[in-house]
C-alpha cells in the first residue's frame, strides 16, 4: 500500500459560486463548474484531486444556478461535501471564505472549482503541507512558472523572493509566477475582514505588507480553462494529443 504524504488540513473550500461570464455561452444554462472537460465536469477534476490526496471534506459555495451544482456534488462520499449557500448574495472570494469560516479548520486549503492540473511526484496539497509554516505565513499560494501554465497569455501575477515571499507584479513588467487558484489559508489571514462581498486580494495585500504571503512553485502542469477556446487544447494535453 502506497502511503500518502501527511496533510496539515483535512478540509478544503472549493470556490464555485462565480457567474462564469468568460465561459459564455457554455454557462448560459449551467454553472461553470459543471462545464465538461475531458469527459467530466470541471469541479469533478478538482474534487477527485482532493480525494486522491486524502482531503476528507470539501466546503463548496454556490450561487449561480446553485440547485444544479448542489445536486451534482452533494452525494459524493470522497470528499464529503458541505454546501455554503450564497444564493441570496454572491460574496466573491473573500466574503465567501468569511461566510464559510465556521465550517473551516485552521488552516484549510482553498481552490477554485475550475482548476485542472497534473501533479508531480506528490500532490499539490502534500507539497503545500510540507512547506507550511504558520509562524511565518498567513497564506501559502501555489504558483506556477509561465512555462508550466498551459493556455495562459497574461503578464503574470507575482514575484517571489529567495525565501518564498510574494510581491505583486510591478507596473510594466512581466511577473514570472501565476497563481494557480490553489492555496493554504490560516484564519489569521481572514481577521478583521470587511463585511459583505470582497476579494481575497484585499487580505493578500495586507499579508504582503506584513511579509506573510508566501508562494510555492508548482512542479506539475497547470491548465488555464477560463474560456470555451481553452477546452480543446486542455483536452488534447490531458489525453496525449
Amino acid at each position: 500500500m502506497i502511503r500518502k504524504p501527511p496533510l496539515v488540513s483535512d478540509t478544503a473550500m472549493v470556490l464555485a459560486a462565480g457567474l462564469g461570464k468568460r465561459m459564455r455561452p457554455l454557462t448560459a444554462t449551467q454553472p461553470k463548474p459543471l462545464v465538461r472537460v475531458a469527459g467530466k465536469p470541471l469541479i469533478d477534476h478538482a474534487l477527485d484531486r482532493l480525494a486522491d490526496a486524502g482531503v476528507a471534506k470539501a466546503v463548496i459555495n454556490v450561487h449561480y444556478l446553485a440547485d444544479a451544482l448542489e445536486a451534482h456534488v452533494i452525494a459524493r462520499k470522497a470528499p464529503q461535501v458541505t454546501i455554503s449557500d450564497e444564493r441570496a448574495m454572491l460574496l466573491e472570494t473573500g466574503g465567501g471564505m468569511i461566510k464559510a469560516l465556521p465550517l473551516l479548520p485552521d488552516p484549510f486549503f482553498a481552490l477554485n472549482a475550475d482548476n485542472i492540473w497534473l501533479d508531480g511526484p506528490n500532490s499539490a496539497f502534500a507539497e503545500l503541507s510540507r512547506r507550511w509554516d504558520p509562524a511565518q505565513m498567513d497564506a501559502l499560494l501555489l504558483v506556477v512558472p509561465h512555462t508550466r501554465a498551459a493556455n495562459f497569455n497574461g503578464p503574470g501575477d507575482f514575484h517571489m523572493d529567495p525565501l518564498g515571499r510574494l510581491s505583486r507584479r510591478r507596473d510594466g513588467r512581466i511577473a514570472p509566477f501565476i497563481y494557480t487558484g490553489i492555496q493554504l489559508v490560516s484564519h489569521r489571514l481572514l481577521r478583521d475582514a470587511p463585511e459583505g462581498p470582497f476579494s481575497t486580494n484585499i487580505l493578500w495585500n495586507r499579508a504582503i505588507a506584513e511579509g506573510r504571503l508566501y508562494g510555492l512553485s508548482f512542479g506539475g502542469l497547470w491548465f488555464e480553462v477560463g474560456t470555451p477556446q481553452a477546452i480543446r487544447p486542455t483536452e488534447e494535453a490531458l489525453t496525449g494529443g
